[in-house]
């Protein structure tokens, strides 16, 4: 479990790195290898039920769509479709994520309700800061919708039921959602920030791990 983060962190550094020098194409295969880390974690820690195979299911999706979000920089022509595509799959990862822990949840609609204001607060705030076409608009308040809610859902899982599970993945959760901020600003912000990517990708595989993590804290 170990030799897979530490070789996780490392894959993902040294992407960065060949990503920062412009080299896309060893890039994406170093993300996608970094990302298939964190699903082998999961599946080692697999406790085999339910809520653990819909949390499997999201961390594949989640790698999908780590390769499709690098391949934009490969295939420039279709570099906004692929875009749309990956970010599609990731909205996927995040209902299945949403799946898993929704029925450990007391006040689901609550948080739900909780989930969809705090969203409107959230886009009304990134909107100011970033120039986007409508269409990645739209898939924004749907995909950041969508973290949101899970965010709410895990938070309130911690609160109403405080475990090891409910707590580090609460943990990955919150970090995921921070990252896609910091994705979002520095994508369709003013000026693109090296020192943003690399908190944008930390932040990401962090995320990532916990979440691949707290199954082995998942009691069957």
């Amino acid at each position: 479990m170990y030799i897979l983060i530490v070789l996780c962190v490392a894959l993902a550094a040294v992407f960065l790195l060949q990503e920062s020098k412009g080299k896309y194409v060893p890039a994406v295969i170093l993300k996608g290898l970094a990302s298939l880390c964190f699903v082998i974690l999961g599946v080692l820690g697999s406790p085999g039920t339910t809520i653990a195979g819909r949390i499997v299911c999201g961390l594949v999706l989640g790698c999908v769509a780590d390769v499709l979000l690098n391949l934009r920089m490969v295939f420039k022509e279709k570099g906004q479709l692929i875009f749309l595509v990956g970010i599609l799959v990731f909205l996927s990862g995040h209902i299945l994520y949403l799946a898993a822990v929704l029925p450990l949840a007391k006040n689901w609609l609550v948080c739900v309700i909780a989930g969809v204001v705090l969203t409107a607060l959230l886009m009304v705030w990134i909107f100011k800061r970033i120039t986007a076409k409508m269409a990645f608009k739209i898939f924004g308040v749907f995909y950041i919708g969508a973290i949101m809610i899970l965010n709410c859902v895990a938070v309130s899982n911690l609160i109403t039921a405080p475990s090891a599970f409910t707590g580090v993945f609460a943990a990955g959760a919150v970090l995921f959602l921070v990252s896609d901020i910091v994705l979002i600003l520095n994508t369709f912000g003013s000026e693109f920030r090296q020192s943003l990517r690399v908190t944008n990708i930390s932040l990401y595989y962090i995320g990532q791990i916990l979440i691949a993590l707290s199954l082995q804290l998942l009691v069957k």
